[in-house]
């Protein structure tokens, strides 16, 4: 077996290129139905990732997916429904956004997260679930396949500060990752 070569892994080179104005605001902060996304993301160990890369796609609040062009350009009114945020030297991330609606009858909202970070030889995917439609949770097919604590890695809590969502790459209370055959299943 090789080793990895930079062209197989994921990092460490996020800041080039990756960077722009607002990236992480998919509303600006004074917009009324402004919600905060924030969270940690830790190792194994339960140590900061410094250097990792959180982006998110979502729904707006009547649960739209926009599926236009052009999210890196913020215009200070447009929901965009993607972002992007690297995580500090304590490894939080935040965004500004608004929170999710169902994309369908009976779904549960969420927020799709994808992480990229130092030593991954690939993407994370996960979902970020808004913690408050009980039923709607219990009837999700991904959250229905899992135990309560598995469960509980994809669940989103409310805070004054808005919604947190802390993301553990492995180990005890590693968040369940998801793969998809096509990215495009994302949203099923």
């Amino acid at each position: 077996m090789s080793a990895a070569v930079p062209g197989q892994t994921v990092g460490p080179f996020f800041h080039l290129g990756l960077e722009f104005p607002q990236m992480n605001e998919l509303v600006p902060p004074g917009n009324p139905r402004a919600v905060r996304l924030h969270g940690r993301v830790t190792d194994g160990a339960g140590d900061p990732v410094p250097d990792a890369v959180i982006e998110i796609w979502q729904a707006d609040p009547r649960g739209h997916v926009v599926r236009q062009a052009g999210s890196l350009r913020r215009d200070g009114w447009t929901f965009t429904g993607w972002g992007r945020a690297a995580t500090d030297p304590d490894g939080y991330y935040q965004f500004t956004t608004v929170e999710p609606g169902a994309t369908g009858p009976g779904r549960a909202p969420f927020v799709a997260v994808t992480v990229f970070a130092r030593g991954l030889l690939d993407r994370l995917f996960t979902r970020a679930y808004l913690p408050d439609d009980a039923a709607a949770l219990a009837a999700d097919p991904l959250l229905a396949a899992l135990g309560e604590e598995r469960r509980a890695t994809l669940l989103t809590r409310r805070v004054d500060q808005g919604l947190v969502f802390d993301i553990r790459l492995q180990g005890e209370g590693e968040t369940v990752f998801l793969t998809y055959p096509r990215l495009r299943d994302a949203w099923a």
